[in-house]
């Protein structure tokens, strides 16, 4: 039987206040983005100066102004390097307020930051560098030194010449038994798309959000969909490298948003036992479908609700290649129906089903839109068998319902 594509033009565009429209290409996109990411964080940097942009638990807090000028320090730094537009600049460091300094560093020198995870083995961190053909990485001077060494510092440089179809993030996803990781291309209209996404999604507030951020920020979901949109809507990153410490900074920090994956979660509490924080107001889980289905039958969502039981929860299902985001569910609006539940489309994206059986409403998940990858890096043939025209093959047999609700197909 031959393959079939199904569209369900279904996403909750209602989510997010920026306007969406189809372009001439079929695809939904902003029609008032930046032409960059630079530009928008440059924006924001001006309107909340003053405010903590990232705190790292038991290590430096610094404010918008201060974060700002210490990576435009880093993108001169670099310059003085050699390293300017278009070159990739690895960044390879611990969680902490470094990592945002340098990931920032490499961003305003006019470099495309490459996110290597600092858990990876060298061996395999060594060949994401070499598959990136990077100029330079930011380890804060090498493994063997602990990473204590100064990072670039140089005259205060800021390069804002971008535009929305440039590479602006190269992103890897993880690496499977059998799969090597495979560098992922992020153009500044897939950043600026998933941001505004998940800030109409998650209705992100203005006035001093304070989020802490657990998940990896060397992934999509921990970069993209957490720690940009905050920066966005002029909140405070909270990082706790030492997550003993997850407990005290609850209260301490003032914490309203909680982001990490349902395993970190799943670790966190014990810890968490008997706590109850009732000015967190929202509680986001992100990761893919083995993740998610292992915490609805771990019921670790219930456990989560008595320890924040102001907040509501939320699970976010993405890949690399969508910038992280795609579908998203309300666990409390979905009740027990969401045991097998991905989510709804969200922001500009929107899915399909193929395979012999889409007209059915059963077959492979593909998603489009403004948030999802053009292409993979230097791999021509992977980005053909991945993609037909602008849909990403996520891999992932699903069904869908008339209402747009995507579940899981065992």
């Amino acid at each position: 039987m031959s393959q079939l594509l199904v569209e369900y033009p279904h996403t909750r565009n209602g989510w997010c206040d920026n306007p969406l429209a189809r372009a001439a290409d079929g695809i939904l996109r902003y029609g008032n983005l930046t032409p960059a990411l630079t530009e928008l964080l440059d924006i924001q940097v001006h309107n909340f100066a003053g405010r903590e942009a990232v705190v790292e638990i038991g290590g430096p807090r610094l404010t918008y102004r201060e974060l700002w000028y210490s990576a435009s320090r880093i993108a001169g730094g670099l310059q003085e390097h050699g390293i300017g537009y278009g070159d990739r600049v690895a960044v390879r460091m611990p969680v902490g307020v470094r990592w945002v300094q340098a990931f920032l560093g490499a961003l305003l020198s006019g470099a495309v930051p490459v996110l290597v995870h600092d858990g990876l083995p060298d061996a395999l961190a060594d060949r994401v560098i070499r598959d990136a053909c990077a100029d330079f990485v930011l380890d804060g001077g090498g493994r063997a030194a602990g990473f204590g060494e100064a990072l670039p510092d140089g005259a205060a440089f800021i390069d804002d010449g971008a535009s929305l179809g440039e590479l602006a993030l190269l992103s890897y996803t993880s690496p499977g038994p059998d799969t090597a990781p495979r560098g992922v291309e992020l153009t500044n209209e897939n950043l600026l798309s998933a941001i505004w996404s998940v800030v109409g999604a998650l209705d992100l507030p203005t006035d001093g959000l304070r989020n802490l951020v657990l998940l990896p920020l060397a992934h999509a979901s921990g970069c993209v969909d957490q720690l940009l949109p905050t920066f966005a809507v002029g909140g405070t990153v909270v990082l706790t490298p030492d997550r003993s410490l997850v407990p005290q900074a609850l209260v301490a920090e003032r914490i309203d948003m909680v982001a990490a994956t349902p395993s970190i979660f799943a670790g966190l509490l014990p810890g968490l036992a008997g706590l109850r924080v009732e000015q967190v107001r929202q509680v986001c889980s992100a990761g893919h479908r083995a993740e998610l289905a292992a915490a609805t039958a771990c019921g670790s969502a219930d456990t989560l609700r008595e320890v924040f039981p102001a907040a509501r929860q939320w699970s976010v299902w993405g890949a690399t290649e969508t910038s992280g985001i795609g579908l998203a569910r309300d666990d409390t609006a979905l009740g027990d129906d969401h045991a097998a539940a991905l989510g709804f489309a969200f922001g500009g994206t929107e899915v399909a089903l193929w395979g012999p059986r889409a007209d059915a409403g059963l077959g492979e998940l593909l998603c489009r839109g403004p948030n999802v990858s053009p292409r993979y890096w230097n791999d021509p043939q992977t980005t053909e068998s991945r993609f037909t025209g602008p849909w990403f093959h996520t891999g992932n047999q699903v069904s869908i319902d008339d209402d747009g609700l995507v579940r899981r197909v065992s």
